[in-house]
């Protein structure tokens, strides 16, 4: 590479440095975003989109010449949240109408609820709570949870994250109370854990083929003709599946796809699954046994796929969307308050559920602060597949 570019940079990069400053100037110059909007545009997605945490960011635009410290970053983004906040909430009224909603959790630490402060913080009623429906925990539970919530709804998926003591059935019972009551029940998708469950709400429940794969993957090494048996088994459904996505097929008309393609397949895995324990070719005490016992223990909601039409196969999309969270927690490592974790939450669902629809985040991020007044009087038109009519585009 050249050495001929400025102060000795290679050549390339000072010339995509020179472009990449352009485009700066005249992004801001075209939609006009005042310097506060694009700071704070810039700081929840350093954070809550891409997992930098504070003291990082601190650090970097120190190098820059800039310094920024970790509380003014947290002021910037915390002062955002008003303008964000009407939003998080209808996106949270919006994935309650869903036909199908995934969910799941992954763990969290929560400084204020940990320790001598949660005694203190549990005596005091949670500040800018999104919905106060929920109630009260049990007093001996001592777990944090961030719980996932993809809803798919008319096409768009909306991802959700909510963290604190809550397992995520009773985050998802918290959003389906603002469910339209001429719906019917949706389809929930989660794996077999009775906690993942919206307690006296109806779902139909789905539990997660992958799941029950996946108890077959990790025995394979010791038992690999039966544990191959049942992959390659699996395998033909999921490329059933895959046959119908390409060939964006109607869920009715991939239900009958898979009535037609995949139905026979599972219905012989099933017998042959019996007939391990029947024949007493399988030690119900094994490990294999704990598989076999597990796919025939939730066979019914395993395959709820072939009995109704919109079920998917697993929950692979809600865990995909927890990796969100998780990359913020490997880097940030937990949250100081229960309003930090509020903020985080409701940023990542919205950076979410726009990559999910397309959306830019940044400049969704950014017109929700330009246009508060505007979008808050009509939140349904401020979603990120919805938002660019509203607002209208800046020349």
């Amino acid at each position: 590479m050249s050495m001929s570019g400025k102060g000795g940079i290679p050549a390339g990069l000072e010339e995509v440095r020179g472009r990449f400053v352009q485009w700066r100037r005249t992004r801001k110059v075209r939609t006009r975003i005042p310097e506060p909007l694009w700071v704070a545009a810039v700081k929840v997605a350093e954070k809550y989109g891409s997992g930098l945490p504070f003291n990082r960011l601190d650090g970097l635009q120190g190098s820059f010449g800039i310094p920024l410290p970790a509380s003014t970053q947290w002021e910037i983004v915390h002062d955002a949240f008003a303008f964000v906040k009407p939003a998080y909430a209808e996106l949270i009224r919006q994935a309650a109408q869903g036909e199908v909603l995934h969910n799941d959790d992954t763990t969290v630490k929560i400084l204020a609820l940990m320790g001598k402060r949660a005694q203190q913080a549990a005596a005091t009623p949670r500040e800018d709570s999104v919905d106060d429906s929920a109630e009260k925990l049990p007093a001996k539970r001592r777990g944090m949870f961030t719980s996932g919530i993809v809803s798919t709804c008319e096409g768009r998926e909306i991802a959700l994250f909510f963290s604190g003591r809550q397992h995520a059935g009773e985050n998802l019972r918290d959003v389906l109370i603002q469910r339209a009551e001429t719906l019917g029940p949706p389809i929930q998708m989660c794996d077999a854990l009775s906690r993942n469950l919206p307690a006296e709400l109806e779902t139909i429940v789905a539990n997660c083929l992958a799941h029950g794969r996946r108890q077959f993957v990790e025995v394979a090494d010791r038992f690999p003709d039966e544990c191959r048996h049942v992959l390659e088994t699996l395998k033909v459904v999921y490329r059933n599946d895959a046959i119908a996505l390409k060939r964006e097929l109607s869920p009715v008309a991939r239900h009958v796809f898979h009535q037609a393609e995949s139905r026979p397949v599972m219905d012989r895995l099933h017998a042959w699954l019996q007939r391990q324990f029947e024949d007493r070719l399988v030690e119900p005490n094994s490990s294999l046994g704990g598989a076999i016992a597990y796919m025939l223990r939730h066979w019914s909601k395993l395959t709820l796929f072939l009995r109704q039409p919109g079920a998917p196969l697993d929950n692979n999309l809600c865990e995909r969307a927890l990796k969100r969270a998780i990359l913020h927690r490997k880097n940030s490592l937990f949250y100081k308050t229960a309003k930090g974790a509020l903020v985080g939450d409701a940023y990542m669902s919205l950076i979410h559920t726009c990559r999910l629809c397309g959306a830019n985040p940044f400049d969704y991020l950014t017109e929700l602060q330009r246009h508060a007044a505007k979008l808050a009087t009509a939140p349904s038109q401020s979603m990120p597949w919805n938002y660019r009519p509203a607002v209208g585009d800046a020349a």
